[in-house]
């Protein structure tokens, strides 16, 4: 057994400090932390944060310890029983590593925990401390992790059974709100940490009708007997990391319900569909996952070309079934899928990377993306999620109405889920060839292929018409029957004091035809200093004629001409052409519009 005792030691310096007790180390024991953590696919060398490393004996005797390389030391002789205690600096205000300050304190068990090696699958157990501080003593803490001693919400002891549990059961502590709803029986924690002014009763509400829908979707048992739900709200924040029973998220504090909220609004919808994604992982990746992750191997990239099934399938099912529960009416839903369409169709990366290799490079291109990503690669995450709807719509269509993708999860679940055997490259599309009784290798050619999915035809004979237009300005994120702008410019601007900054450029723009590159500060178009109206006033220009334009590329001025040509058809809206065909796919009769 393998015992932990952490504590927030110094919370002005963001300071944890841990003790790690191992009886009877192997010869030549090594020890070491991971370099990421399952659902973040980049290397993130959390061992940057270890501070002052020492070992000493039960006699109190120190132990040499050697870096074996940067995130393993090695032990020096062999003591009966070894102590190794360390520090954690913990500054990183997300879901992924450990963040501790005298407002809350936050850990992964992957930045904090080292691993013995050959212990991996030996009981791991973990004493949590209060902050010795006065002015922290009303401090509370929530965790999934099995607890072993001290009421719920109380610091005290835990247990895992492997390091791989230890490490996917997140810590919140501090002066959080929290609240408690069941669903199908099965207790759900909220817990809110930063200022607020929720709607906690809304909030319980809508997650339970998330929660029980996917829960009745992939049946009985749970793989949980209680889960958690932990939030960091921030005045402008977005994320969410899956764990076996719980999910680390964080929210801009206008993603929250407000009392008297009559209306859905598009910050508190995006917190749903995150809370509605996270929660789908508990089986769609979390248990149903590649074979490339089992087990995980923490110490290097584990590559796979899967991510496609795992993210985009959870990416079609989380606005899907914020619907399908009835938290959001179908114009709502239509118009969060038109905004997931668009995002795909304004990277000219789709036509360069298939979602195969979108899923195999994930970490050095999808997690360190650049200025240049949208010209060079495509999202396993968006454009998963439309050939989802494209696996969904066909099974549909091809079985009269009577199977759809949710009978492929279900399958999964008991193939691959409950066994715990991963899934191989051609295992869905195994599984779907089983259902529609033919060979598929017509539907699975687009994860190879950088074509566009053929998505209106099918959406056509669903009642949904697909028309793609020009964005009406730049806040344009798609959805809604508007009038899109008729001049193209190409580039992500922002406004500074004496122009704008370039933010992106895409190719075969306008702006990439000028000359402009991430990084430009334009200051003058046609002889006149530009501002923020910039993008607006280019739509009184004519077609077919040109503007000069003048920028700083660090403190050269260089010039350029902008053409100007029609804008780029980029921008999606879904609408319902037929209600009666719309049903098969959305089911109105039984969802229920607020």
């Amino acid at each position: 057994m393998i015992h932990y005792r952490i504590i927030a030691s110094d919370p002005k310096a963001h300071l944890f400090s841990v003790e790690m007790t191992l009886n009877q180390p192997k010869p030549k024991q090594q020890l070491c932390l991971p370099s990421w953590l399952p659902g973040s696919y980049m290397v993130r060398d959390f061992c940057r944060n270890i501070i002052g490393i020492n070992a000493k004996d039960s006699n109190g005797n120190i132990v040499e310890l050697e870096q074996f390389d940067k995130q393993t030391w090695q032990v020096r002789g062999e003591p009966e029983q070894l102590i190794i205690s360390y520090q954690v600096y913990a500054w990183d205000l997300s879901v992924r590593s450990a963040h501790l300050d005298t407002t809350h304190g936050f850990f992964n068990g992957s930045s904090v925990f080292l691993a013995a090696k050959g212990f991996d699958n030996s009981k791991h157990t973990v004493q949590i401390d209060k902050p010795f501080s006065d002015e922290l003593k009303s401090w509370r803490l929530a965790t999934s992790m099995t607890r072993t001693s001290g009421e719920h919400f109380a610091f005290g002891s835990f247990s895992a059974e492997n390091y791989d549990e230890l490490i996917d059961h997140p810590v919140e502590m501090g002066d959080f709100t929290s609240t408690t709803f069941e669903a199908n029986g099965i207790p759900h924690d909220i817990v809110l940490t930063g200022k607020h002014s929720a709607d906690l009763e809304r909030l319980k509400v809508d997650l339970k009708a998330i929660c029980e829908y996917q829960l009745n979707l992939f049946g009985a048992p749970a793989p949980f007997e209680r889960y958690l739900f932990l939030t960091t709200v921030l005045g402008n924040g977005f994320g969410g990391l899956e764990h076996r029973a719980s999910t680390a998220l964080v929210c801009s504090r206008s993603d929250l319900p407000y009392q008297g909220m009559d209306k859905m609004n598009k910050g508190y919808r995006t917190y749903l569909s995150l809370c509605s994604h996270e929660y789908f992982h508990n089986w769609n990746v979390k248990r149903i996952k590649p074979a490339e992750f089992t087990p995980y191997q923490l110490d290097q990239e584990s590559y796979t070309r899967q991510l496609w099934a795992y993210e985009g399938i959870t990416s079609y099912y989380d606005d899907y079934l914020t619907y399908r529960s009835g938290c959001v009416d179908k114009s709502t839903y239509l118009e969060m899928f038109s905004e997931t369409f668009t995002r795909v169709y304004r990277g000219q990366g789709r036509f360069i990377q298939t979602l195969k290799d979108s899923s195999f490079n994930a970490w050095t291109k999808f997690y360190k993306q650049d200025e240049n990503a949208a010209n060079a690669i495509v999202s396993y995450y968006t454009k998963g999620a439309l050939f989802a709807l494209f696996l969904d719509l066909t099974i549909r269509k091809e079985t009269d109405n009577k199977h759809s993708l949710e009978d492929i999860m279900r399958q999964l679940w008991q193939q691959f889920g409950v066994t715990q055997q991963g899934t191989l490259e051609n295992s869905h599309q195994q599984l779907v060839e089983q259902l529609l009784n033919r060979d598929c290798s017509d539907i699975f050619a687009y994860l190879d292929s950088t074509d566009d999915i053929p998505l209106a035809p099918l959406l056509d004979q669903f009642g949904i018409e697909l028309k793609v237009r020009a964005a009406n300005g730049s806040k344009d994120t798609g959805g809604g029957d508007v009038q899109g702008d008729k001049v193209d410019f190409g580039a992500r601007v922002k406004a500074e004091a004496f122009g704008l900054k370039v933010l992106a450029v895409a190719n075969n723009s306008a702006a990439h035809q000028a000359g402009l590159s991430a990084g430009d500060l334009l200051i003058a178009a046609d002889g006149l200093q530009v501002n923020g109206e910039f993008e607006n006033l280019l739509q009184q220009q004519v077609i077919g004629l040109e503007i000069e334009l003048h920028w700083f590329r660090r403190d050269e001025l260089m010039t350029g001409v902008l053409p100007i040509q029609a804008a780029r058809l980029d921008t999606v809206s879904l609408l319902i052409s037929d209600e009666a065909k719309a049903k098969l796919w959305l089911n109105l009769k039984t969802s229920v519009e607020r």
